[in-house]
């Protein structure tokens, strides 16, 4: 029986915690026309499934959370409950978009289906269509969920052929049998985490080298942890969510990357701590240099396992340098402060708790969870996430995929995200605000592009 990992539940008990929130992370992508009919959408992707056994499987709790969720085939599966059709307003454009985005995203999804949803867009200017994909965070990363459209989509205009497929349900266990597995499980935790400790005592300089590393991280993490300079930046969300999305040339990002020694996520970290900048100058708010922390996810999969549907990340609590105002000494500023994080071992002892979790009883977990989401956190002002896509071009029924714009959730006071996804030679910022306090998103947007053009400016 596979379960929910503590980490991947946990994005079970934000949404349970904040009745505003919906935890999917989605993409749009757009291709080329003319637009294919739904029926040939419906049938492209059912072809497809066999390929990814977790879009037939969802969710089953445990009584009294004994142990975590169990990922079960669902009988009732119906791929009709998955897909839809929808027609963009006229005329289609960028406003339009937006806004659609922003209300499919934040519709929360429902548990009792497997927690994916694609909507098929019609009405884009020239011919153009597009497949909104929704996928609930417990299921899958940012990795792994980028890697679903190698799967379901083409490498070249050909179209695969289907699956062969044989799929039949299997049995719903009686929640009697369901229950006392639970309770195996719960039982047996404690000879789990003593075997990992005497696997590790027989091994005594790397078990000393492992436990120096993860105190020196955890103790860079815990003093992550204090609270940020209050600004608007954070505080309540209302529910609704605004989206917008800006777009940079990759290859003004390698030339800025050459000319500093920098990295790519580096550069693109900075082009948005630019666009945060301007962000609290338009709205006449000091740019404090302990009011933008972001949490940064770093993943954890080894190579081969991209395709793999689960959350494999940790993370960085970086402060971004909203509070420099030339644009070099900002990217150096935060170079340095990604190399301190990483040479204190912030993101292994990020890993280290996840792991530990893993072997503990999972009801005192789970408590733990739904305590942490509920208090308030004053930590974290955004979240910034960059996913390397496809740098080849991909093809949806013959059609070229010219577009990928990503979604990122937000929730808990963390009222703007952003997230960097590359598909081909551009890299795109997608940015997702809560509707009532982000009337401006597009100041940030702007801002980012640029913060980019200054730096490839004076790179130049």
């Amino acid at each position: 029986m596979e379960r929910l990992t503590p980490l991947a539940d946990a994005f079970l008990e934000a949404e349970d915690a904040d009745e505003n929130a919906s935890l999917a992370i989605g993409s749009l992508a757009v291709f080329e026309g003319p637009a294919p009919s739904f029926d040939e959408v419906v049938e492209a992707i059912g072809g497809r499934l066999p390929l990814i056994p977790r879009y037939r499987q969802k969710l089953r709790p445990v009584p009294l959370s004994l142990a975590a969720p169990a990922w079960v085939d669902d009988p009732d599966f119906d791929i009709h409950h998955h897909l839809t059709e929808v027609a963009v307003p006229a005329p289609g454009g960028r406003e339009e978009v937006a806004e659609l985005v922003s209300r499919l995203m934040s519709t929360r999804m429902d548990r009792d289906h497997p927690l994916w949803d694609y909507s098929f867009w019609t009405g884009l200017p020239e011919g153009r269509w597009a497949l909104l994909s929704k996928v609930h965070h417990s299921v899958v990363d940012g990795v792994s969920g980028t890697d679903l459209y190698q799967l379901l989509l083409d490498p070249s205009p050909t179209q695969r052929p289907a699956v062969p497929d044989t799929w039949q349900p299997e049995p719903e266990e009686p929640m009697a049998s369901y229950t006392v597995e639970a309770l195996r499980e719960l039982a047996s935790s404690p000879l789990h985490l003593t075997g990992a400790l005497a696997r590790a005592a027989r091994r005594p300089l790397r078990l000393v080298r492992t436990t120096t590393r993860n105190a020196a991280g955890l103790l860079t993490l815990s003093s992550a942890l204090r609270p940020v300079h209050g600004t608007s930046l954070a505080g309540p969300l209302e529910g609704g969510r605004r989206y917008t999305w800006t777009t940079v040339p990759f290859e003004d990002l390698r030339a800025v990357r050459t000319a500093y020694g920098a990295t790519i996520n580096d550069v693109a970290l900075a082009a948005v701590t630019g666009g945060f900048r301007r962000l609290l100058l338009a709205r006449g708010e000091p740019t404090d240099a302990h009011a933008l922390r972001s949490l940064v996810p770093v993943s954890t999969r080894k190579p081969g396992e991209e395709s793999i549907p689960d959350n494999r990340v940790t993370l960085m609590l970086p402060f971004l340098p909203v509070d420099v105002a030339d644009p070099v000494e900002r990217l150096a500023c935060i170079q340095r402060r990604i190399r301190e994080l990483r040479g204190r071992h912030e993101p292994e002892a990020g890993e280290e708790i996840t792991t530990v979790a893993e072997l503990g009883p999972f009801p005192s977990v789970a408590w733990g969870l739904r305590l942490g989401w509920r208090l308030p956190q004053h930590a974290i002002t955004t979240v910034t996430t960059n996913v390397p896509g496809p740098r080849q071009p991909l093809y949806g029924l013959g059609r070229e995929l010219v577009e990928l714009l990503p979604y990122v959730p937000i929730a808990n006071r963390v009222r703007i995200g952003v997230a960097m996804f590359s598909y081909r030679d551009v890299l795109t910022f997608g940015i997702t605000g809560d509707f009532e306090t982000t009337a401006d998103l597009d100041v940030l947007a702007t801002g980012i592009a640029d913060s980019l053009a200054e730096l490839l400016a004076r790179a130049a």
